[in-house]
């Protein structure tokens, strides 16, 4: 069945106005009808059926039903990742979302190879996503800041897995079997990898878990990916209700 992520409260009996392009969608490209059904989320409020009740050129109308499930959260693992180019970087929000990150914040490193990034895009990415996969919840993109200012600013209670691709670091798998399993961020730099005072500081910091990916250098995406799931085989994929 269909799902779309709207930001109206979900309740029985609602009314939802679907924004004109997934209205086109519903109506023009699946060609649902009066009387069809797909389903909502938004969040907060968990799942809920919902049927079309008005279709025109305007656009369409749902009423909501009843719920399909319950509002559940996901692992609170965050995706802290250079700023790559643009088709690596939308493999990255798309898989991230797929395997369960809650929040995705996006860094400027020494070594960053472009310097702009469409948040809006990415955040229709990770939306579609969300509504494919069967999440309740769309993560958040966090536009790009200078890697050297969100260390200032982190927060110590969340571990931070720094992907280390200089060498020495104990695979990430084993690292990670004996970790706290609390909030926890994944860190995966540049293309051109992490400049050498970069990797120094994040080293130092008490925060920080330097892990290896292998002996093989990965593109930006593969390393995400990968690392994303190893961190899953470490802490598990699990849902706590909200």
């Amino acid at each position: 069945m269909i799902r779309l992520h709207v930001p109206d409260a979900l309740a029985a009996g609602a009314a939802v106005s679907p924004a004109p392009e997934q209205s086109r969608y519903l109506i023009a490209v699946m060609r649902l009808a009066i009387g069809s059904e797909v389903l909502l989320f938004n969040g907060r409020d968990g799942e809920w059926r919902a049927t079309v009740v008005d279709a025109n050129k305007r656009g369409c109308r749902l009423t909501v039903g009843s719920m399909t499930r319950p509002m559940v959260d996901g692992p609170d693992l965050e995706l802290v990742v250079a700023l790559v180019k643009r088709g690596p970087l939308e493999t990255i929000i798309e898989k991230a979302v797929e395997l369960g990150v809650r929040r995705i914040r996006l860094v400027q490193t020494r070594r960053t190879n472009a310097d702009r990034a469409n948040i809006g895009r990415l955040q229709a990415i990770a939306t579609e996503a969300a509504e494919q996969t069967g999440r309740l919840d769309v993560p958040q993109i966090i536009a790009p800041e200078k890697l050297d200012r969100l260390l200032d600013g982190w927060i110590p209670d969340r571990r931070l897995m720094f992907c280390d691709e200089a060498g020495g670091a104990p695979p990430a798998l084993a690292a990670l079997t004996a970790a706290d399993r609390g909030p926890w961020a994944v860190l995966i730099g540049p293309e051109g990898g992490f400049d050498p005072a970069e990797g120094e500081r994040l080293r130092a910091l008490p925060f920080v878990t330097p892990v290896s990916l292998g002996p093989r250098i990965l593109r930006a995406d593969s390393a995400a990916i990968a690392a994303l799931a190893i961190w899953q085989a470490a802490m598990g994929d699990w849902l706590t209700p909200s």
